[in-house]
């Protein structure tokens, strides 16, 4: 997506924002992510705060309304500091985490905060005031046929745990970049992870090993994961014929092998 520099806003845009946030002196766009329009840190005299959003007119604006509401209510996400729309532009202002994208090869020290924040996350009742399809109609037909009720649940699920979207602080694991959320089972953030794991150099074995050190994951049916994993590869190969990416070869390798393991205790294959 074509990102916007701060400087290129509207000026009532960004009065308006400068209003919550105070006469912005240095502005850096972020350089990862591909959804925002516009994604910055914004340095002003009261410190640093984090901008994104879009066009009010765009046909994504109601997802980042919503990633507000869902972000208002998720574990280890930035506090939301405002919302403002003016000059066409809508904007959110979050707080600005200071820390490092994790490193989850084997023996990293990574490892444990992320095992300790995947636990967090499990707990986190989706918004009922909130409508998102749930993890299971997302996927629909990509899941293997009569396993939809498998990945039933009403927990707040990420969905997205590249660690891109991990900031590892002295403080513990934050978690950014909710506007993929839906309801989902309470162990599908760790799920999601599991694949992320192997592409780090992990074999299925060993993360999977680390992924049931999250209690929700160790006590998940064996088969609602071999679902999970079977849906998640069918899921992003089909990402991948459709808009085929750079990063997303290595990580459906390591989805393939994944579900390659799961293939060996599924008792519905």
């Amino acid at each position: 997506m074509d990102r916007t520099p701060w400087q290129e806003l509207p000026p009532a845009a960004r009065r308006a924002v400068e209003a919550h946030s105070g006469t912005v002196e240095v502005a850096e766009s972020a350089d990862k992510g591909v959804m925002s329009h516009l994604a910055c840190t914004l340095h002003t005299a009261s410190g640093p705060v984090f901008v994104k959003g879009t066009r009010a007119d765009d046909v994504s604006a109601w997802v980042y309304r919503t990633e507000a509401r869902v972000t208002e209510r998720a574990p280890l996400a930035p506090r939301l500091l405002w919302q403002a729309e003016a000059g066409g532009w809508l904007l959110m202002g979050y707080e600005y985490v200071p820390g490092r994208h994790p490193d989850l090869a084997p023996g990293s020290t990574d490892l444990a905060p992320l095992i300790d924040a995947l636990d967090v996350m499990s707990a986190a009742a989706w918004p009922g005031d909130v409508g998102k399809k749930p993890l299971p109609v997302r996927w629909g037909a990509l899941i293997p046929d009569g396993r939809a009720h498998d990945l039933d649940g009403q927990t707040l699920v990420h969905t997205d745990m590249s660690p891109l979207n991990m900031l590892a602080t002295p403080d513990g694991f934050r978690i950014v970049d909710w506007a993929l959320a839906c309801p989902g089972p309470d162990w599908a953030d760790t799920a999601f992870t599991v694949p992320r794991l192997i592409h780090a150099g992990h074999t299925p074995e060993q993360a999977e090993a680390l992924a049931r050190r999250v209690p929700v994951y160790g006590n998940a049916s064996t088969d609602a994961v071999s679902t999970f994993a079977h849906a998640l590869l069918a899921v992003w190969e089909s990402r991948e014929k459709a808009d085929p990416l750079p990063h997303r070869g290595a990580l459906i390798t390591a989805a393939r092998a994944w579900a390659n393991h799961r293939a060996l205790t599924a008792t519905w294959l």
